[in-house]
């Protein structure tokens, strides 16, 4: 065998210790864990990762107002979730067939004007009773553009499909934000002082924006973010959106539309919040039950078979068990669809 050219030996030796993509730093300085309570609120991001953390079992409150883009509106939902103030019948309006309010999603619009109420007070009740004893609040940032009712000034979460003309378009400022939250950070610290908050910035793009307007909100958020997280001990950055826009940087990553993460990609940040946030004891809890929700969810071609009797026997002890041992980790969705597979067909 002809000996290797030294220039290939050469090459071969730089391609070996080249690596052909950024990484990120995702380690944080704070931690997740199955003894907290969490709230999530912001951007569809926020449903994303908040999904994978319900699916873990991790006790998770996520947008009890809906999905909220800017800092303005999730900063007005997170004030009235602290005073519990219910919202009114003078509060909401009537369009398109549907009772909406501006601090709501759409997903709290009803047809039905007391169900659309009980539906927005109940998110406000959820959340002004989990913030009493909050451990971890995740704040994401979707936009810094906001739309003012034209009529009041006020700035609405949600248009509800109202005519443009009803609605003043801005970018918020850097400063704006960044004092806005300083003083939420100080008045929700003051009413819990163990309380942990965690900013990031969703790597959705909003190109209805544009290109270029998309860029200038992204950069106002994250300056705003480091600004808060820079004055506050208890105030904590993690790099979603470096992530995906550095990292996967790729549009393979990103789902059919080209704008939002696909579920590869959610699942990569949701491994790299595992990695960096969670500790080494409750990720081995998030293994054994990811395998008692995978056996909960088995549906064998034939049910009602000895073997898978016994199968879902042997399962519900183990999932019994379980959650005796980790009282604080609900598994009674698992438990019931094991007892249910033990019953005849």
């Amino acid at each position: 065998m002809w000996p290797a050219p030294q220039y290939l030996c050469e090459r071969n030796s730089i391609l070996d210790t080249m690596d052909f993509r950024t990484q990120v730093d995702a380690k944080a300085d704070f931690t997740i864990g199955y003894s907290d309570k969490i709230m999530m609120m912001g951007s569809c991001f926020a449903e994303n990762i908040g999904q994978k953390m319900r699916q873990a079992k991790l006790d998770v409150l996520v947008n009890p107002f809906g999905i909220l883009f800017n800092p303005e509106s999730i900063a007005i939902a997170l004030e009235q979730a602290m005073s519990g103030k219910k919202v009114e019948a003078g509060d909401v309006f009537f369009h398109n067939g549907l009772w909406s309010g501006f601090g709501f999603h759409g997903s709290f619009s009803s047809p039905d004007k007391d169900i659309a109420l009980r539906k927005m007070n109940d998110g406000i009740a959820a959340a002004h009773s989990r913030l009493a004893n909050l451990s971890l609040l995740i704040i994401t940032f979707g936009s810094a553009f906001v739309y003012q009712n034209a009529a009041d000034g006020r700035v609405v979460a949600n248009c509800h499909k109202l005519p443009a003309n009803n609605f003043v378009r801005e970018m918020l400022s850097v400063d704006f934000i960044s004092n806005r939250y300083s003083e939420l950070v100080e008045r929700l610290t003051s009413l819990n002082p163990d309380l942990q908050i965690v900013l990031t910035v969703s790597p959705v793009r909003h190109l209805r924006d544009g290109a270029h307007q998309n860029q200038l909100s992204k950069s106002t958020l994250l300056l705003a973010a480091d600004n808060v997280v820079s004055n506050f001990a208890n105030a904590h950055y993690f790099p979603s959106y470096e992530l995906l826009l550095d990292d996967l940087r790729d549009y393979r990553f990103y789902d059919t539309d080209m704008v939002h993460p696909s579920a590869v990609a959610v699942d990569y940040i949701w491994q790299n919040i595992r990695n960096n946030c969670i500790d080494k004891a409750d990720n081995a809890l998030m293994d054994e039950i990811s395998k008692i929700i995978t056996a909960a969810n088995h549906r064998p071609l034939n049910p009602d078979t000895e073997e898978h009797k016994q199968f879902a026997k042997r399962q519900r002890e183990i999932t019994t068990q379980f959650a005796m041992s980790h009282p604080y980790i609900d598994l009674s969705e698992e438990i019931m669809k094991l007892e249910t597979a033990l019953k005849p067909i």
